[in-house]
């Protein structure tokens, strides 16, 4: 098993037809949905990194119908989970809900399809490091310039956290494995940009969370590698 693998200590709770419920995402998705709705492109597809119980999955599906919604997990239990909230909400209501696909950001493959943007919510903090080092360079990768990732989550600021509660959770996601942890929003800009990410934005969330918008910067003609301002 991967370190992607490796399951989150916080399990949520689960349906006899296999769909998982997580707490958390009635209490976050509708101030996402708000950036996402300012950020993702008017149309293309949306590749979703680690999409866990596949609730966001269906409720970013249902409020953006312009955009085909690509869920994607390493976990089968979640994988097993985004399938069944796509059946119990129906093909037909949702045709822009795609089956959810296998994806390791550290081991791959990625689409062959490149997506049009990327969302990835709660997942770099409960990963090794190398794990978001594999997301951004993956991006990179595949997004077209000025192509956009999202990442949602809880981050320090300068070292500092932005509330004790984060601190407590920091500590007790290191107890759990010393290779996770709440990251530094300057640490994931300054890996981000060397892959070519330009942090856009940095959007205060509920629950002293945080959304960072990253979009793909191409380099100036005869800038010698320099990239070229998006933001």
């Amino acid at each position: 098993m991967s370190d992607a693998r490796r399951p989150s200590p916080w399990q949520p709770q689960s349906t006899a037809d296999g769909r998982r419920f997580a707490a958390a995402t009635g209490r976050n998705r509708e101030a996402i949905l708000e950036v996402l709705r300012r950020v993702l492109p008017a149309r293309g597809t949306v590749l979703e990194i680690a999409s866990g119980t596949g609730e966001h999955a269906v409720f970013f599906a249902g409020a953006l119908p312009q955009l085909r919604w690509q869920p994607s997990d390493v976990d089968p239990g979640a994988l097993a989970s985004i399938a069944a909230w796509r059946e119990h909400v129906g093909a037909d209501a949702l045709p822009n809900l795609l089956p959810p696909i296998e994806l390791d950001v550290e081991a791959g493959p990625w689409p062959a399809a490149p997506p049009d943007a990327i969302v990835c919510a709660n997942m770099i903090h409960i990963a090794p490091w190398s794990a978001c080092l594999a997301l951004l360079r993956g991006a990179a990768e595949v997004l077209a310039h000025d192509g956009v990732l999202v990442l949602y989550g809880p981050f320090m600021i300068d070292g500092v956290h932005t509330a004790p509660s984060n601190a407590e959770f920091d500590a007790r996601l290191r107890s759990s494995d010393p290779r996770w942890g709440v990251r530094d929003r300057s640490e994931v800009a300054a890996a981000a940009a060397a892959v070519g990410l330009q942090l856009c934005d940095s959007v205060p969330m509920p629950a002293n969370n945080l959304t960072l918008v990253l979009r793909r910067v191409a380099p100036e003609p005869g800038a010698a590698g320099a990239p070229s301002a998006l933001c």
